[in-house]
């Protein structure tokens, strides 16, 4: 089973990383195309535009926030791509570009692709 782990896109690149793949629906601020070296963008996976706005960062929506994202999980097309990339894939990173690094939809996505390959 992969490796998956979880690094903000600022970060630099290691070796470690492996497979690098952003995880968020806009492209983060401040961040060139050639310094991020991600080797996916699925915007699919990310938060929908509205439980983003909603939650916006705010550790006392964060249970909420988990719970809605993971319905929205169960429904999206994006999991179903990344999933097989993770099988694919002995390392994966998924890159964020949140400030939290605890109360992300990275932190969540991680668990929820531990929770579907077993």
């Amino acid at each position: 089973m992969a490796t998956i782990r979880i690094k903000r896109i600022y970060e630099p690149a290691g070796k470690s990383d492996g497979f690098r793949v952003l995880v968020d629906r806009l492209w983060p601020r401040g961040m060139k195309k050639e310094d991020a070296h991600i080797d996916a963008w699925i915007r699919e996976v990310a938060p929908s535009s509205e439980l983003r706005k909603w939650f916006n960062h705010d550790p006392e929506k964060w249970e909420g926030f988990k719970k809605s994202y993971k319905a929205e999980l169960n429904k999206g097309q994006g999991v179903k791509e990344l999933l097989r990339e993770v099988q694919q894939h002995k390392s994966v990173t998924l890159l964020y570009g949140a400030k939290d690094e605890t109360h992300n939809q990275a932190v969540v996505l991680q668990q929820y692709l531990q929770d579907k390959l077993g």
